[in-house]
């Protein structure tokens, strides 16, 4: 993005045209936890999206999480079919940077790991992540059913109260179908990028402020 200038989205008529493949492949096995990257899942797991800023610190986030079967990047809610990190980047495709979180619901909860996300990023932020800028970096979640979206958007409710309360403005986070903008995975270097880089950059943060859904079964 150009300095000095408000990250905006394309319209479906200004975005890249993309192309029918994509230009990469995807390595088959997560560094961390031994797992395919790529579905069809076994039975009896779900799958989560979230998006809240560069996404090789918010997978860690997640692989860390007990119940987590798998995680892999990708870039979701744009319009440029099979994008690449370039492309995504330039602001002209419409995506963000997304974590598919595959787990299973006997061990975590949706809620808890709606807690992880709400409580590691800053949703109030727009287009933006601490000093990361671009449209790419905005916060959302993809939902997979009709659950997870009442789950998403009641747990925005409760959290805008307690950001309210501690001095913060409107949370921005979109709350989307995952079927109406399809996930496309990352290229390989990005997958599990802070396990092979554990130097490398990561600009996870959040408020400070606890989420208040997702905790009885944490602490019981």
């Amino acid at each position: 993005m150009i300095f000095g200038r408000i990250p905006q989205l394309p319209t479906p008529e200004e975005a890249l045209r993309g192309r029918p493949e994509p230009s990469y492949s995807v390595p088959g096995q997560h560094t961390v936890l031994g797992t395919p990257l790529l579905g069809p899942y076994p039975d009896g797991l779900e799958t989560a999206d979230f998006a809240l800023g560069c996404f090789w610190g918010a997978e860690r986030k997640f692989w860390q999480t007990p119940g987590v079967w798998t995680t892999l990047v990708g870039y979701q809610g744009g319009y440029t079919p099979h994008p690449t990190y370039d492309e995504v980047c330039s602001g002209r495709t419409g995506h963000t940077e997304v974590v598919r979180v595959v787990f299973d619901p006997a061990v975590v909860s949706y809620a808890d790991l709606l807690k992880v996300f709400w409580e590691n990023h800053n949703p109030t932020q727009g287009f933006r992540q601490g000093n990361d800028v671009g449209t790419q970096y905005r916060s959302a979640v993809h939902t997979h059913s009709d659950a997870q979206a009442q789950a998403a958007e009641s747990s925005r409710e409760a959290y805008q109260k307690v950001l309210t309360g501690s001095g913060y403005g409107t949370i921005t986070t979109e709350i989307l179908p995952a079927p109406d903008r399809p996930f496309y995975p990352a290229e390989g270097y990005h997958q599990q990028y802070l396990d092979k880089n554990p130097g490398g950059y990561c600009g996870i943060g959040g408020t400070g402020v606890s989420c208040p859904i997702g905790v009885a079964k944490a602490d019981g």
